[in-house]
């Protein structure tokens, strides 16, 4: 079997880079809003979908850096729910271009034992881009390396409201007074 794609290069500047972090304080977490990229495309006169697509060269070498660093779970915001407002082309172009992304990228993940994981009411998204990510989820499913969370129609409020929702549906195996922080945040 062939080395995986995000090895380092013995003896390269990155190797000696890697050499000299304490992973000992590396955090286990590491969750990044997507935010910016048409404001730095404005920044260059170029239109707002170079942004994301610089964006999307930003995402696959953060997934890269994050597994190098030992990082055990990355989790990148995405499309929240606000971003519906955006003008209809934009939205089409930024659900195109995660699908392209996946299509393109799934096997080094799977190459390199990165489980991919959906958040959000991602399953209300276009069709097609459900089976993308379905597929990519099911390619995925025995990833042990990292966990890649991607965060697609989401908001703070309906992760809320799918939690109560979540917990008066099991109400009826547990009475109300067992609901408190912890019921909460299990179901979030």
């Amino acid at each position: 079997m062939s080395e995986p794609a995000l090895r380092v290069e013995p003896g390269s500047s990155e190797e000696a880079l890697l050499r000299q972090i304490d992973r000992s304080r590396m955090p286990r977490h590491v969750a990044i809003i997507m935010d910016g990229n048409g404001r730095w495309a404005g920044k260059r006169l170029l239109p707002r979908i170079e942004g994301h697509r610089a964006g999307v060269s930003a995402v696959r070498e953060t997934v890269e850096s994050a597994a190098r660093l030992g990082i055990e779970v990355l989790t990148l915001y995405a499309f929240s729910i606000e971003n519906w407002k955006r003008p209809r082309h934009e939205v089409w172009t930024l659900m195109n271009l995660l699908k392209e992304f996946l299509r393109r990228e799934i096997r080094t993940l799977v190459d390199n034992d990165i489980r991919l994981h959906i958040l959000g009411r991602w399953r209300e998204l276009d069709p097609s881009v459900v089976a993308t990510l379905e597929e990519g989820l099911a390619k995925t499913a025995g990833g042990r390396r990292m966990v890649f969370n991607i965060a697609l129609n989401y908001s703070g409020r309906c992760e809320l409201v799918d939690a109560c929702r979540k917990l008066v549906a099991d109400a009826a195996a547990s009475p109300a007074r067992a609901i408190d922080e912890a019921a909460i945040a299990d179901a979030l």
